[in-house]
């Protein structure tokens, strides 16, 4: 069954055609992820799902009864809540329920009792809705999402954009909304995060429509691709992977078929004008036949030009001493929050080093200690022997928002000519006017670029990254990794993109409970290590579960032993002291039968002394149980 559709979709801002004839089906439980560069239209063509805007042609589909949901980059929240209140209002049904539950049940308890059924069906339910479950679900979703206990009672007031935008992705998918809209939902969570939102993609049963430039999470979480290119669109099905191998395919047969066509219309054509020339009636008649065949031609279009992307290559200083870097006993702590103590490590010549963790660890700040952009609280950290840095900010602090692109990029390099200046940021997509805009009016990706651009015009050995594909389209971040992998130095950085790790680590250091480990290796070993790591501590506990309680049954066992052991001590206890009290009886009869034979007498009285011991003997242990 088809949940939402659209059908040839135009949007026109001004003179400036956005979108045109967009066109895509979705049926329940089908994942569509949504690429393009950035300006492409991915996010107004959501706004148009949505009715934010109203396109300038087409339909929007959207089946009876459906839900909509979308996940929006600034979210309303009320200031004066907290993350866990905030966040349980997702479940306001659940919450009435449950108030009315409770208002039933005391008026059927005070004797109204007419209310029972009425209470059954409500009850019944707020069961089958998941009313017992769901502050349970409410506070493991937090924790997944990277809001722990200590964080529940935060007020909204007091978090970041990025930590408002997590909270909404949360409140989001508590809804469970039939059609859920993510434009970029992978920004802001770490890698744990992300690989819990994938799981619960994959097995989410209704309908998703997801924008996203990272790329292993489509190929993880999509099941079709929609491209916008040029204004237009084209459906793929398969995920992100399958998407780039369709569509180098089709792009190759297209053009194999444009030049065979074009070969085919140039013979033609030279045949038409051979015999013209021999301007012969019979000749005349050919001419004009195959002039009605090329006219009645189905031409076959060229591929369009792919869309322009980012030009980069970073300009090597000269080589480095083998000791790039130097780390010892670094720590770092933001009043009672410590982030870091007493790490150490070296980096050498020509590594690439990834530094990996949950958000809030402490990765970027290590990263601007080792950029000297800021100060740990105890420890040494020096450079080698020639060492150039170049740094990335992930937050742009480095440019100037009342300058314009130009003057952003002249300030930093005043000896460059105009004509230098202007090359260098067509490389970087600004052209014409765009180069006259004031850094603040710039886009997320936009400023990027620029940061970029700065950074490949200076000479450095070493690169220190902090997140430096946000922002940054997909087109943008391959030539990145590919001007990277060039790169004839060292790099460190700091990065949630899982492809882009992939691509390019060869050494790890992982931050987890504050400690950071370090390992050799690529990602994929990495996260392999990890993997069988995890396996093992799983199996060690299972095996310390297995191992106690074997203890425990063997104790059991032990301590039964024992019961039953006292039992039938006790059992045989009572017997024999039934038969000493029944002899001791006989015993007073026989001394008394025997009064004037004194040896047997002597004999009857120490053998009832003995007894009598003995009995006391038993009195004692039956007492004492």
């Amino acid at each position: 069954m088809i949940s939402i559709s659209c059908e040839n979709i135009n949007m026109t801002f001004g003179s400036e055609e956005i979108i045109k004839k967009v066109s895509f089906a979705l049926n329940e439980g089908e994942r569509l992820g949504i690429v393009g560069v950035n300006g492409a239209g991915k996010t107004t063509l959501f706004r148009i799902i949505t009715g934010e805007y109203t396109q300038t042609e087409g339909n929007v589909y959207i089946a009876k009864d459906k839900t909509l949901g979308i996940l929006a980059q600034e979210s309303a929240f009320e200031d004066s809540g907290t993350v866990l209140g905030e966040t349980i209002l997702a479940k306001s049904q659940l919450i009435e329920m449950e108030k009315d539950l409770e208002f039933l049940r005391r008026e059927i308890e005070s004797g109204n009792n007419s209310l029972a059924e009425r209470y059954s069906s409500l009850h019944e339910r707020f069961t089958k809705d998941g009313g017992y479950e769901f502050r349970g679900r409410v506070k493991g979703t937090l924790k997944y999402m990277g809001f722990d206990e200590s964080m529940w009672d935060t007020r909204i007031s007091k978090l970041s954009g990025g930590q408002k935008t997590r909270l909404a992705m949360v409140r989001l998918i508590l809804r469970e909304p039939d059609i859920m809209l993510l434009d970029e939902p992978t920004n802001h969570l770490d890698t744990c995060s992300v690989e819990w939102l994938e799981e619960f993609l994959r097995t989410y049963k209704k309908t998703v429509l997801i924008i996203s430039h990272d790329r292993y999470f489509l190929d993880r979480t999509a099941t079709k691709i929609l491209e916008i290119e040029n204004g237009k669109s084209q459906i793929y099905n398969g995920n992100y992977t399958q998407y780039i191998e369709q569509k180098k395919t089709d792009r190759e047969i297209q053009e194999r078929h444009y030049k065979n066509q074009q070969r085919e219309i140039a013979r033609i054509e030279s045949y038409i004008e051979q015999q013209r020339r021999w301007n012969r009636e019979r000749n005349i008649i050919a001419a004009e036949s195959r002039q009605k065949l090329l006219d009645k031609m189905e031409r076959v279009k060229r591929p369009e030009n792919l869309p322009e992307s980012i030009r980069l290559r970073f300009n090597k200083a000269s080589e480095s001493g083998n000791d790039v870097l130097k780390a010892k006993g670094l720590s770092k702590a933001f009043g009672s929050l410590k982030l870091f103590q007493d790490i150490s490590f070296e980096i050498h010549k020509r590594e690439h080093v990834f530094i990996t963790g949950q958000n809030g660890c402490g990765k970027s700040t290590l990263i601007k200690i080792l950029a000297e952009k800021l100060r740990a609280d105890t420890g040494v950290m020096e450079y080698g022997y020639n060492v150039k840095v170049g740094y990335y900010d992930q937050e742009n602090q480095e440019l100037s928002a009342d300058n314009s692109v130009l003057d952003e990029l002249w300030n930093s390099y005043p000896n460059l000519t105009q004509t230098e200046m202007r090359n260098a940021l067509a490389l970087f997509l600004f052209k014409g006017d765009d180069i006259l805009k004031k850094v603040s009016m710039l886009s997320g990706g936009e400023k990027a670029r620029l940061t970029l651009c700065k950074l490949i015009l200076s000479r450095m050995n070493l690169l220190i990254l902090d997140e430096p594909t946000n922002h940054l389209d997909i087109n943008s971040r391959e030539a990145l990794e590919n001007a990277l992998l060039d790169f004839d130095g060292t790099i460190i950085a700091v990065s949630h993109d899982r492809y882009f790790l992939s691509k390019l680590a060869n050494r790890i250091l992982d931050f987890e409970k504050g400690n950071v480990s370090d390992f050799i290796g690529t990602y994929e070993q990495f996260c392999q290590y990890k993997k069988n790591r995890q396996t093992s501590h799983e199996e060690e506990s299972r095996l310390e579960i297995q191992s106690s309680s074997k203890e425990s049954y063997l104790q059991n066992k032990r301590e039964l032993a024992e019961i039953r052991k006292r039992e039938r001590k006790i059992q045989q206890a009572k017997i024999e002291s039934e038969k000493i009290e029944q002899m001791l009886v006989e015993l007073d009869a026989d001394i008394d039968a025997c009064a004037t034979d004194y040896v047997k007498s002597a004999e009857l009285w120490q053998k009832k002394e003995e007894l009598e011991t003995r009995l006391l003997e038993l009195y004692e242990l039956l007492e004492s149980e």
